[in-house]
């Protein structure tokens, strides 16, 4: 083959490339959708038409004209507050207190610290299983995941003698192509699919319940399910590590760069007293927590006679409690913090990243808003469920399931962002598969999100990491290009798509519950 004719890996990722750059940013769409689904509340204002409800009645809708003086005080009553800052009882407040905690414990130190003691201290055939299910698990703390563990995994393999694309391979796969799998409930990717699944189905008359009519919960309606996704994901990466990316590249060529200290990802001492410090601040938050649920938020009878659980409604603070607990006792026992004012400069630091979330709401939170308002939300459903109800499809719900899964996976590889992507699609799904068939409950189309929305995270160049971890990877091979990282990850992403889908299937035809 010529210097010059590019593998089959590397024309994949030109395609993907030439495609991607031509999307628009989510932002922007979600700008041009807005004065288009304007428009065709104009076009279309006044048309009636009729769905089955929740219950089986039927449902009439109008499309309102929103030219009309009243709807456009509307929009500009409901445009800052009830529109986006109050929109979905406030979804985007839960995620600003979900980050503000998780940014104490990760700029604490924690995160990388219990990463390079896990990765240190463990027998070298079991690395490829203990990689992934470190890098699973930290998605918890995106920055963690891909700035420590990938790096700490090429070090392990080289200070092994060992190529360190294998090691690194495999920790990336668990960080990115397991990124919404965890043993942690209430993370900030269950508050965002949760929430604003909630959102997608209230909005038009959907009931936010499991099939059997249970109500959702949005932080922990997906926690047995990812739990057992993490478990089963380990083993899966670990085995395709095993049997496809060892053998192609146990005996590659590989250089150590002189400037590489193979102990420079060592627990240090101030680690190892912040590590201990947070084994008492673990007694603490347990007692601190503990206490709350057997004392003010403990279960109890309301008037009605139903039993209330508070401290499952308040999940998400509670988990935000911990985390914050355990960063502050890290952090000050580390030198990592050293006065209140850098808790707080920890909190702003990850607010910092929460820039491009305010303007992606804003803009795709008025246009949902807009959507359910002028009912022209519901017409979409409406000829979306339509379509598919003639295509038959209605009969066979694993199969809308797995469409599903294949849609959002081929459109990951073009759109980066779970946010985005999920303003994107859930509106439209969600409420459209459930009018289709009513098996196909928000839990488990969300459910399904996720599966697909991290399966392919590792074969796209639209992923914000992409350039991070091949700039990793070229310090031990320099004529490493994009096709070629590809190809070394496709095996783990194809398998974990196929494994993660049959799992949820699994789930789905057994009759399991997604969560609690």
């Amino acid at each position: 083959m010529s210097q010059d004719q590019p593998t089959r890996g590397q024309s994949f990722t030109r395609f993907v490339e030439r495609v991607g750059h031509k999307i628009p940013d989510p932002v922007i769409i979600f700008m041009s959708f807005y004065p288009m689904a304007f428009l065709a509340t104009v076009l279309l204002g006044g048309h009636t038409f009729e769905t089955m409800g929740a219950g089986g009645e039927p449902v009439r809708y109008q499309i309102l004209p929103m030219y009309q003086s009243e709807h456009v005080r509307w929009i500009f009553d409901n445009a800052l507050l009830q529109n986006w800052l109050a929109f979905g009882n406030g979804v985007l407040a839960v995620i600003m207190v979900v980050m503000l905690a998780i940014g104490v414990a990760e700029n604490s130190g924690l995160f990388g610290a219990l990463i390079k003691r896990a990765g240190t201290k463990i027998p070298q055939k079991w690395l490829p299983l203990l990689l992934m299910f470190l890098g699973i698990t930290s998605s918890v703390a995106t920055d963690a995941g891909y700035l420590v563990l990938i790096p700490l995994a090429g070090l392990l393999y080289a200070g092994l003698g060992r190529n360190p694309l294998i090691g690194m391979a495999a920790a990336f796969a668990g960080v990115s192509a397991g990124f919404s799998a965890n043993l942690i409930p209430g993370t900030p990717i269950d508050v965002i699919i949760g929430m604003n699944a909630q959102v997608f189905a209230e909005s038009q008359g959907i009931p936010f319940t499991t099939a059997d009519g249970a109500i959702l919960r949005p932080a922990t309606m997906h926690y047995w399910f990812i739990a057992t996704s993490t478990i089963v994901l380990a083993f899966t990466g670990a085995w395709v590590t095993k049997r496809f990316v060892e053998p192609k590249l146990e005996h590659a060529p590989f250089e150590v760069p002189p400037e590489i200290d193979l102990g420079q990802f060592e627990v240090g001492e101030a680690e190892q007293r912040g590590l201990k410090a947070a084994g008492w601040g673990l007694l603490v938050a347990a007692a601190v927590i503990g206490g709350l649920i057997l004392g003010p938020l403990g279960p109890y009878t309301d008037e009605s006679g139903q039993e209330v659980l508070p401290f499952l409604n308040n999940i998400i603070l509670l988990i935000s409690l911990f985390f914050i607990i355990e960063g502050v006792f890290f952090g000050y026992a580390s030198g990592n913090f050293r006065r209140v004012a850098d808790v707080v400069k920890a909190m702003v630091k990850q607010m910092n990243t929460m820039g491009y979330i305010l303007v992606l709401t804003f803009f795709s939170y008025n246009f949902l808003g807009l959507l359910r308002y002028s009912g022209l939300g519901s017409y979409i459903t409406y000829l979306g469920a339509e379509a598919l109800v003639a295509m038959g499809l209605q009969q066979f719900p694993v199969l809308l399931l797995i469409g599903f899964v294949l849609t959002t996976a081929t459109i990951n590889l073009f759109i980066g962002g779970l946010t985005s992507k999920w303003m994107l699609l859930g509106p439209i799904f969600v409420p459209m598969l459930y009018f289709v068939n009513q098996e196909m409950t928000p839990d488990l189309v969300s459910a399904a999100f996720r599966v697909a929305d991290s399966a392919t995270n590792i074969i796209t160049p639209m992923m914000t990491y992409c350039g991070v971890i091949l700039a990793f990877m070229r310090k031990y091979r320099p004529e490493l290009g994009f096709g070629d990282m590809l190809l070394i990850m496709l095996p783990y992403s194809m398998v974990f798509l196929v494994v993660w889908t049959a799992l949820l299937v699994a789930f789905f035809v057994f009759g399991i519950p997604l969560g609690f």
